[in-house]
């Protein structure tokens, strides 16, 4: 009796042991797959403390989505690597926060672009007033690429809205409800009407229904009515841009003298499925054509 229950013991230890071997043999495997393909975002992360916020949370929550989704994700605030040869080591590029100002680094990236790179970029990357510190001086960008021309105007304080999806056909937007409530964001306006462009596929607007959108206490900084694209697309390159990136701030000081941040971007389960669906969409889309090329 005591040996037929050692056997059976040490068969289903052996058995276990198996089981194990198998798993962790799997993980191993898992782990040591190439990345289907490779994500380089650069930012400044240097002024406006709602943008430091988002880049520090950007850089935590991509390399997690990273993981999940058999992608690489780096980042960087040098901008000299906008060069040709660090780019072709990327399928694509992220501007989290700003754009770049030297014309050898504009030259790199518009060159990229036109060549099957794939590019995402947030808020204040699509960012250009003269004057300011970032002047309206780079029209293949601004005019052309992203087709939205200056910035206009924006509403205060961050405030969420309900976003409209427009082109529901898309792969980044194919899994969203028709509208959802994003989160607390500060909205631009810009000077093209981006539906007057055929190049341009606007993916999602503001929805009428978040009128009075924005608290002031200027009046200008409160929208009531009007037509707003938040996300889209040019059709002739492999870009997605999203007007998405502003975390609010406890710039008062109401709770202590930290600059707390009050939002965040990445903690609404919509508008996560929408950032990474549309960068699967740009690294997917962009590998293929790497690899046809080699």
């Amino acid at each position: 009796m005591h040996s037929s229950i050692t056997k059976s013991a040490l068969k289903a230890l052996s058995a276990l042991g198996i089981a194990l071997l198998i798993l962790c043999c799997s993980t191993l495997n898992a782990n040591n797959r190439p990345p289907k393909f490779r994500v380089i975002a650069f930012f400044t992360a240097k002024q406006d403390q709602a943008h430091i916020s988002f880049v520090n949370e950007a850089n935590r929550w991509f390399p997690q989505m990273a993981a999940k989704y058999n992608f690489s994700y780096d980042s960087t605030s040098n901008w000299q690597n906008l060069n040709s040869d660090f780019l072709a080591r990327y399928q694509v590029v992220v501007f989290l926060d700003t754009r770049p100002e030297d014309p050898g680094q504009r030259a790199a990236f518009q060159t990229y672009m036109e060549h099957g790179g794939a590019w995402m970029g947030f808020h204040f990357a699509g960012f250009a007033l003269t004057p300011s510190a970032y002047p309206a001086d780079w029209d293949w960008y601004h005019n052309t690429f992203l087709g939205s021309g200056s910035y206009v105007s924006n509403t205060w304080r961050p405030t969420s809205a309900i976003l409209r999806v427009e082109d529901r056909k898309h792969p980044a937007t194919r899994h969203l409800p028709e509208t959802f409530k994003s989160s607390p964001n500060e909205w631009y306006r810009w000077e093209k009407d981006l539906r007057d462009n055929p190049d341009i596929d606007i993916l999602l607007s503001i929805d009428s229904s978040s009128f009075p959108l924005g608290t002031g206490p200027k009046q200008n900084e409160i929208w009531r009515s009007e037509y707003y694209p938040v996300v889209w697309t040019n059709k002739n390159y492999k870009m997605l841009y999203l007007n998405l990136g502003h975390n609010d701030i406890d710039y008062e000081h109401k709770y202590d003298n930290t600059n707390k941040t009050l939002s965040y971007t990445f903690d609404n389960k919509i508008q996560d499925r929408l950032i990474i669906d549309g960068l699967l969409w740009l690294g997917q889309h962009s590998s293929r054509r790497s690899r046809s090329r080699q």
